[in-house]
């Protein structure tokens, strides 16, 4: 069988199953209304909590960016495409972190690949939640340590899967990995509970904080939001979410960052990332510093619009944080219910496997702060009608 031919069957197959994904396109910024196939409709979507993907302050930064230093940074940063703006956007992200150091990477999937990699080797051992991001999982994969999955935040089942680690290899270096913020269902990992065990049995705490940084803590990630910057040793995150530009970061030790920009080969094999989006990046941060009132706005919309939901007696699970999803369980049950929504005037996405488990689809929402109430009345109003139509609620 051809190439093609082999790859239109699984095509087929995916779409039979309901497991295909439609890739959509904007005409608009990534906003709270966006422009989709000739009409604009409300935004559910996005990981732009704050609305910072279309801050007049950072639109201003990267164009003042641009005159100053180009388009391209020009090289890695080991040779010379280290630019000033880097080196003050790691300041800055180390200061946000409670760090004494940050490296600055491409996208936060680079950071994982890069990291992991380089924090474990053949004979040490990884404790890794089996709800993971996809950039964990693929950066566990290319270290060459040992694999172990540990049940969705039990406690009891780290706990034990540590003991017998650390008993069965007393000299090994064994890194425990945890999302802060869990992306498909919104709930939080239970770090001070991982903190204690991390100590008893003399563990290294990794925390992934793509959906924490900017919306707990006061904008200041899921670490700061449990008081745990002393007990972390690696902290990495994204720049593409509530922070609204693109790029990732590792914070932690000055030894770790020193270690990293030796031997992380994304950092030493990609070119640095662009003026403009550098400087983007640093004004969000110092905007997070002081914006308060933008993490309290985002809360505020996602608790209004969480209530609305349930209200109705849709099932959004568990979620801590704003991620909201509704969850349907059938894949083409969502797929088509998520194409009902947009015929209505609301875009949110459809989640199934392998994104999510089998039998597990949902429509994920992003409530943000630039939503207005009225809009959210408007999606809930939507959602109602909708949802009778498929029998989801009363």
């Amino acid at each position: 069988m051809r190439l093609d031919e082999a790859l239109n069957a699984s095509l087929d197959e995916l779409k039979n199953l309901g497991l295909s994904n439609e890739i959509d396109v904007l005409g608009s910024p990534n906003g709270p209304i966006v422009h989709i196939n000739g009409r604009d409709v409300l935004n559910f979507s996005s990981n732009n909590y704050l609305g910072l993907a279309t801050d007049p302050d950072l639109k201003r930064q990267a164009i003042e960016a641009i005159w100053q230093y180009g388009v391209g940074s020009g090289a890695v940063r080991t040779i010379n495409g280290t630019l000033l703006l880097h080196v003050e956007l790691e300041k800055a992200l180390a200061a946000l972190k409670g760090t004494e150091a940050a490296i600055l990477f491409q996208s936060g999937f680079n950071a994982n690949i890069a990291t992991i990699p380089q924090i474990v080797d053949e004979g040490d051992i990884i404790l890794s939640d089996e709800l993971n991001h996809a950039s964990i999982i693929d950066g566990c994969r290319l270290s060459r340590a040992r694999v172990i999955r540990y049940r969705h935040s039990d406690m009891d089942d780290l706990r034990e899967k540590a003991e017998v680690a650390r008993r069965e290899n007393p000299d090994a270096r064994i890194v425990v990995i945890t999302d802060g913020v869990f992306s498909m269902d919104g709930d939080i990992a239970r770090l001070p509970e991982i903190v204690a065990i991390k100590k008893r049995y003399d563990l290294i705490l990794y925390v992934d904080d793509a959906h924490g940084s900017g919306v707990l803590g006061k904008g200041r990630g899921t670490v700061k939001h449990f008081e745990l910057s002393q007990e972390v040793d690696v902290q990495i995150g994204t720049l593409s979410k509530a922070i609204g530009v693109i790029g990732g970061y590792v914070a932690g030790s000055q030894a770790l960052i020193d270690w990293l920009k030796l031997r992380a080969r994304p950092f030493l094999f990609s070119t640095a990332p662009t003026p403009a989006d550098t400087a983007a990046i640093l004004a969000a941060v110092k905007k997070l510093q002081t914006a308060d009132d933008l993490v309290e706005t985002l809360w505020a919309r996602a608790r209004y619009f969480q209530e609305g939901l349930r209200s109705l007696g849709f099932n959004i699970g568990k979620t801590e944080t704003p991620i909201t999803p509704v969850i349907i369980g059938e894949e083409k049950t969502t797929q088509a219910f998520a194409r009902a929504l947009l015929e209505e005037g609301v875009y949110a996405k459809a989640i199934v496997y392998p994104t999510v488990s089998r039998g597990a689809a949902r429509v994920r929402n992003m409530p943000t702060a630039a939503h207005t109430e009225a809009m959210i009345d408007e999606a809930l109003a939507v959602y109602a009608r909708v949802g009778r139509r498929f029998g989801l609620i009363a």
